[in-house]
């Protein structure tokens, strides 16, 4: 079984505040799109993984391996699974690369064990793997909420071409958000006006609304140069997505955006083009 598994973007991140128990309440306006890896899974009779990107961990610490585990442990189902990813999504970029991965994965022992899930219990199992599995099963355009989990789908975003770059710099999740913990003020991005955007189909006002709050105390040195360039090239607008340090640009025309990417390709190796989708994973071979 060989499935698509998408990239996400954050159009809009928000951190409402900290759990006692030391996760985040989020607000996040979430959108897959077209930049995916992907997964192929056999049956076996254990969980064996292969990776064409050889910094990707091919034991018990990927996200792929977690979620063949939870899949067994949630079905009850006594198997294994061969599972090989065609890498194509930069690690560590705040796209959910490992979590398109896991998802990809609960998906295809779905159709090969012929479980027949709907897809609220495979959200439930990949939620034990990864804040953000359950949206990579799903994908499209969805406000997520608490940690991730809380789901809702809205109108999809309009067409567009979206330019992406992972700068040279790696960005740490957990000292992103302890930086935020350090800091008190900070400035609210616009929740309803980006909603209200997408829902009227505004792609200009959506792309001027798109915010993420960690690029006010996350530096990214390349941030200001890769940015400019997207404007330059026409961009409606630029944010980062997750911690970072991945930037995105939302385009009207292709041909603007593939400007863009051919300039921005002369200092960074990670730039892709890409559009929105209406599907999280997608199985593509049987």
């Amino acid at each position: 079984m060989k499935v698509k598994a998408c990239a996400k973007i954050n159009l809009m991140l928000d951190i409402l505040g900290r759990r006692d128990n030391g996760y985040h309440d989020l607000y996040m306006l979430m959108q897959s799109v077209s930049l995916c890896d992907e997964v192929t899974v056999d049956k076996a009779p254990d969980i064996t993984i292969s990776c064409t990107d050889p910094k990707i961990p091919t034991d018990a610490h990927n996200i792929a391996y977690k979620a063949a585990q939870a899949f067994f442990e949630a079905t009850g189902i006594s198997g294994g699974a061969r599972i090989h990813i065609q890498k194509n999504i930069p690690s560590q970029a705040g796209l959910a690369g490992g979590s398109a991965d896991g998802a990809a994965v609960i998906v295809a022992l779905d159709a090969l064990y012929k479980t027949e899930m709907h897809y609220y219990e495979l959200c439930a199992i990949g939620a034990k793997v990864g804040a953000d599995v359950p949206f990579c099963i799903v994908g499209k355009t969805r406000i997520c909420r608490g940690i991730g989990d809380k789901m809702e789908l809205i109108r999809p975003i309009e067409d567009c071409h979206i330019v992406i770059v992972k700068p040279h710099k790696d960005v740490s999740t957990a000292e992103a958000y302890a930086e935020y913990d350090k800091i008190g003020w900070r400035r609210k991005p616009d929740q309803k006006g980006i909603v209200r955007a997408i829902q009227f189909s505004d792609l200009k006002e959506t792309a001027r609304l798109c915010e993420n709050v960690f690029e006010q105390f996350i530096e990214v040195g390349e941030r200001p140069e890769i940015k400019a360039v997207m404007r330059k090239h026409g961009a409606l607008g630029s944010c980062m997505s997750g911690s970072g340090p991945s930037i995105f640009g939302i385009f009207e025309s292709e041909q603007a955006a593939q400007a863009a990417a051919t300039q921005l390709k002369e200092n960074f190796e990670e730039t892709f083009v890409c559009t929105p989708t209406y599907y999280g994973c997608k199985i593509i071979e049987e």
